[in-house]
């Protein structure tokens, strides 16, 4: 649904999202399919969505610090999510992680879920299933956010 001024108007979160201001939602899958259908169904939700072919492509590609929640698959060549995610842990990099994956074992889930991963989604995710968990992910960042605001100013503290 589009406002009168053009932002969309995400469901249930009822926050209007101009594109400059939307959230960057990035997608780490190696199979291009996977990848387009979630960057064209995030894109239609108003956030911003990039896609990566792998955790090197994301990982060099400036998008780190910017990325609000992070799409994973969890097998990958090179390096799996697994991997990926405690890469970004130890280098204190705090982004929402929502697994999506077609072959993971329950050691693995644990794994991820211990790890922080606010999700785990198996293939084929329902597109209701993964929208819901991004705004999820979202509604909770900023509330984090408001948290350390100053009330009077609106700044943080």
């Amino acid at each position: 649904m589009l406002s009168a001024s053009g932002a969309r108007v995400l469901g249930s979160m009822n926050v209007k999202v101009s594109a400059a201001e939307s959230p960057l939602v990035s997608i780490v899958d190696d199979d291009a399919s996977t990848r387009k259908s979630a960057q064209r169904l995030i894109s239609s939700f108003g956030f911003r969505a990039e896609v990566f072919a792998s955790a090197q492509e994301f990982l060099e590609s400036g998008r780190v610090k910017e990325t609000e929640c992070l799409i994973l698959d969890m097998r990958m060549p090179n390096m799996d999510g697994l991997e990926l995610q405690d890469l970004l842990g130890s280098n204190n990099y705090r982004i929402p992680i929502i697994f999506v994956t077609a072959h993971a074992s329950d050691d693995q889930q644990r794994r991820a879920t211990q790890a922080g991963a606010v999700a785990f989604l198996r293939k084929p995710v329902s597109e209701q299933a993964l929208i819901s968990a991004i705004q999820a992910v979202l509604r909770q960042g900023r509330r984090d956010e408001n948290e350390h605001r100053d009330p009077k100013s609106n700044r943080p503290h």
